[in-house]
């Protein structure tokens, strides 16, 4: 309540900003460029309506030097008003609008020259606009946005261009942009780092395989971000823009998605501008299947002696299905303020049933005993957000200051049973068999205000500052029961716990141009407190940073950009950032995962923040057919957070037995390491050959050194590793075969190596997508895609560990080739009314 009531006074404030604004007082002004005294004014009419032109550009130019002096875009009643003009014995007045002719008028004030300071003021009127309509009647106008837009400090990524994701979700879409993998949990890494996943540029609780693509616009990525940001994106931002249409009249988009392994999808976008209002609305459904399987094979050593084997084969069927509605309305309360409402509704549906064979051997590699586990889970979510936007555009170009906050909640449910069967080669009973009941609830409530302001100075010199207030509330209840014949007995995995996380903020940034040489500096504040309880033991854990003054250095985040600009072409760029990476909730929790009785999960209480300094060397080209970027890169992350593995202890293993643990079950959890740097150089080229070909190769190179201990135990490696990816468009431009003519086609391929981990590594990957769209009717409004996901089967995930009490070769998937066909249909009417009903005609 406290913080709506700011954003009010936020607003009270913008208003009286307003009101004492001489050139506000101006009912009728809208102007972007003003000099000293007098007034020309009018208005501009559509001969068949006869109503207002809205957004049509009017200038005024000097007659004598041809200069030009003021320029505006018409009211939405077709009004235009140029104030404080100087003397002038004649001006030129320009009007252009698109689907009309342009039109120029000379016009003479009649001041003499010997009266140069008399003021004047002149009507000229209704001028009416004549359409050109025939002489556009065979000329067709495309605006052709590139997939992929490199500049010095982002990557923005058009999501039209990337065919293969049509139908699918935003994981999809993050498997064809250059610098980003997905691993097969779908998970993102940004060069081999977690990033922050913001929607619309704001934390969200929504994940990215939640997302249809459909319903995205671009994705932008920023590998080192400014002090602007928050702090915590020490892997970078990777920022998804969602649709929303601010074109007149009634606009939409509906398609519809089917494919195996059970894939069905649906989508409608839907736009409305009239006057001052804009609505949107955006309905998807979405669901997937299939089988996955994965494999694990184990060495038990002791004083470097093999000890006894172990094989696991697991096969997991799986059904996810979303659904999510969005919907708000932009209402432009004058030239210079608009409030914005948004509404997001989102829910999903999984259900996973997994067999897991199990093979015991002895040293020998004979069959001991064999165990068979199976897992039926049912998973539900509803989450939720609520944003409210204000934003004031003052008289100076590029001078603005936004508002924003925004509620996001949501809930979730989890309820599996787990069969465990352990018999001997021959069939019998080797032990008794183990029943799991696991039931859990969750609520999550994320509060967010944010502010920022820009105050540019002339052309060469900026300045912004903001702040940020962030809560996030959440509560879980998790139990679990071994399940007798006649009771059922609960087990200390049960796992009951809240934990809020407040992180406030506030930052400045100082820009300066000279020439070619531009310069940014940032300084960014934060205090962070992050409070969990596990509620039946009443067990606190968490960190805070800055605890105390002496550890004031630890809640400062400078930035420093150095740009030159060598040519039209050449730019170069030297950046620094300082970042933090917060351990979240499951790298904290004490809780242990058994999902997979072999491999045990479990957070570190302990944890603390780790913190980031990142350094990049950027130099990016660009020619006439396309684009060079090349970054150098160096993060260096003291007592970075790293995963540490061991057998499970004799006491861990007591309290897990009733549950069906391995005796040997490997536990994963988290430590504070000494340091992890990571040199790099990635090299991206986007390259047009011809009008209708191109290609998009990226190449990731990074080594990396670990440096780390744990109970006496050296946890130190370093290696090197690379990643490539390569996307290739085709369209084919046949007028004369309308069959053939605008067929597209793309390609992807992405490929990684072997990567070092503290214990061990990760192993290689590979996947490739392939799609083909065809492009059809009357201006292109239909669509149907043909895709494949996955063309070899290729893509799973797995690593290796190698120490001294055992070695370990796994892997594992999580979606499987999927083939899927789409189509889509574009419509929209510019003069659809909800106020007017007379039938204007049948325009589509």
């Amino acid at each position: 309540m406290r913080l709506f009531l700011v954003l009010l006074l936020v607003i009270s404030f913008v208003q009286a900003d307003a009101q004492i604004d001489p050139e506000a007082q101006h009912a009728n002004d809208n102007t972007t460029l003003l000099i000293k005294t007098s007034r020309l004014f009018g208005k501009l009419v559509d001969p068949k309506t006869n109503k207002g032109v809205e957004a049509a550009s009017v200038q005024l130019f000097a007659a004598k030097n041809d200069s030009m002096v003021a320029g505006m875009l018409t009211r939405p009643n077709g009004d235009f008003s140029f104030l404080n003009l100087p003397y002038a014995d004649s001006f030129r007045l320009v009007v252009s609008a698109i689907g009309y002719e342009q039109i120029e008028k000379v016009i003479r004030p009649g001041i003499p020259a010997t009266n140069a300071a008399a003021k004047f003021e002149k009507d000229l009127g209704n001028i009416v606009l004549v359409p050109a309509a025939k002489q556009l009647e065979n000329v067709t106008v495309t605006a052709n946005r590139p997939a992929l837009e490199m500049g010095i400090d982002r990557k923005t990524f058009n999501v039209a261009k990337s065919l293969t994701a049509t139908g699918g979700s935003a994981v999809d879409v993050m498997k064809n942009i250059p610098s980003v993998s997905v691993d097969i949990d779908g998970n993102v890494k940004l060069r081999n780092a977690s990033p922050q996943i913001f929607v619309d540029g704001r934390p969200s609780i929504l994940s990215l395989d939640q997302i249809p693509a459909d319903n995205i616009e671009k994705v932008e990525l920023i590998t080192n971000p400014s002090a602007k940001y928050d702090a915590a994106t020490s892997g970078g931002i990777i920022n998804v823009v969602l649709k929303k249409n601010k074109r007149n009249g009634l606009n939409g988009i509906a398609s519809v998605s089917a494919g195996t392994p059970g894939v069905a999808n649906g989508n409608l976008n839907l736009n409305l501008r009239q006057g001052k209002i804009n609505l949107f609305v955006i309905g998807a459904y979405n669901q997937g299947g299939g089988k996955n399987k994965g494999e694990t094979k184990r060495e038990n050593k002791s004083g470097g002696i093999t000890q006894d084997y172990f094989n696991q084969l697991s096969v997991n069927e799986r059904r996810r299905r979303f659904r999510s509605l969005r919907f708000g309305v932009d209402y432009f309360m004058d030239n210079r303020n608009t409030l914005s409402v948004i509404q997001d509704f989102g829910a999903g549906r999984f259900t996973n049933n997994e067999t897991q064979n199990q093979e015991y051997l002895n040293s020998s590699r004979q069959l001991q005993y064999s165990g068979e586990r199976f897992s039926e889970g049912r998973f539900a979510f509803n989450r939720n957000s609520t944003r409210l936007n204000f934003k004031h555009s003052f008289p100076e170009a590029g001078k603005e200051l936004t508002a924003d906050l925004t509620y996001n909640y949501g809930s979730r449910s989890d309820n599996s049973n787990i069969l465990n069967n352990f018999m001997y080669p021959d069939g019998a009973v080797y032990k008794p068999s183990t029943r799991v009941r696991n039931s859990g609830n969750s609520h999550n409530n994320q509060f967010t205000f944010q502010a920022d302001y820009v105050y540019p100075k002339g052309e060469n010199t900026k300045f912004e500052t903001g702040l940020r207030s962030y809560q996030n509330k959440f509560s879980s209840y998790y139990n679990a029961f071994s399940v007798g014949s006649a009771a059922e007995t609960k087990l200390p995995l049960s796992n009951n716990y809240d934990y809020t996380e407040n992180i406030h903020a506030i930052y400045a940034t100082y820009s300066k141009k000279y020439g070619g040489f531009s310069y940014q500096l940032g300084l960014r504040a934060e205090y962070a407190k992050f409070t969990g309880t596990l509620v039946d033991s009443a067990f606190k854990f968490g960190y805070e940073y800055p605890a105390n003054l002496k550890n004031t250095w630890n809640a400062l985040f400078p930035s420093l950009f150095l740009t030159q600009k060598i040519n039209d072409n050449d730019q170069v760029q030297l950046n620094f950032s300082r970042r933090v990476r917060r351990p979240d909730f499951w790298q904290l929790n004490p809780f242990i995962d058994i999902s997979d009785p072999v491999n045990l999960r479990q957070g570190n209480p302990q944890l603390k923040p780790e913190f980031v300094n990142s350094f990049e060397l950027n130099y990016n080209k660009t020619y006439a057919s396309g684009n060079f970027l090349g970054v150098i890169y160096l993060h260096n992350n003291p007592a970075d957070i790293t995963q540490y593995s061991d057998t499970i202890s004799a006491e861990q293993y007591a309290h897990l037995a009733n549950a069906g643990v391995d005796p040997n079950a490997i536990l994963n959890t988290f430590i504070n390491g000494s340091v992890t740097n990571r040199w790099g150089a990635e090299l991206t080229l986007q390259q047009k050959i011809g009008t209708n070909f191109d290609i998009t190769p990226t190449a990731n190179f990074q080594y990396r050194t670990v440096k780390a201990a744990v109970n006496g135990l050296d946890l130190s490696n370093n290696g090197f590793n690379w990643n490539g990816k390569l996307i290739v468009n085709y369209k084919i431009a046949a007028k004369k075969y309308p069959v053939f003519n605008n067929l597209s086609f793309q390609l992807s391929a992405d490929y990684e190596s072997p990567q070092v981990i503290p214990q061990g590594k990760t192993k290689s990957e590979f996947g490739s997508d392939f799609a083909m769209r065809k492009d059809f009717l009357k201006n292109n409004k239909a669509t149907i895609t043909f895709g494949i996901n996955d063309i070899f089967n290729t893509q799973r995930w797995g690593n290796i560990y190698d120490t001294p009490s055992f070695y370990q070769d796994s892997y594992r998937r999580w979606s499987i080739r999927t083939f899927r066909i789409s189509f889509s249909y574009k419509f929209g009417k510019a003069d659809f009314s909800l106020l007017n009903r007379k039938d204007r005609g049948n325009d589509d």
